[in-house]
């Protein structure tokens, strides 16, 4: 049962007001404990991993389980604002500088329409 009346959508909800609502999550359940950055950074690699089980033996015109999927995506991204959190890092600003960093090494002049490695362009 959802305790927040609270409509959350990636159109209106930022990642800080979920990063509160993890950490109140956590609090209650004295989790904190449990979560060092080494166990989330491998929490968040497994739960990478199990994001690849509703994609496995289908077959690209086969329907997707998107429930699962969605589940999966929503683990692998709770245990990386977890691990933001434990470490100070803001996301938002890291996928800024990301962007930035990529857009430099995939310039569109060379990179348009090819999955080359920024190395091989």
């Amino acid at each position: 049962m959802k305790a927040e009346t609270t409509t959350y959508s990636d159109a209106q909800t930022t990642i800080a007001v979920v990063r509160e609502r993890l950490a109140r999550f956590n609090a209650e359940r004295d989790w904190e404990q449990f979560h060092g950055a080494k166990d989330l950074a491998m929490c968040l690699a497994a739960e990478a991993g199990e994001l690849l089980e509703p994609f496995l033996w289908n077959r690209d015109e086969d329907a997707l389980d998107r429930a699962a999927i969605s589940q999966e995506l929503a683990d692998v991204l709770i245990c990386a604002v977890n691990l933001a959190a434990k470490l100070d890092i803001d996301l938002m600003q890291a996928v800024d500088a990301k962007i930035d960093m990529n857009a430099q090494r995939y310039p569109v002049s060379k990179a348009r329409g090819r999955a080359t490695k920024h190395d091989a362009l």
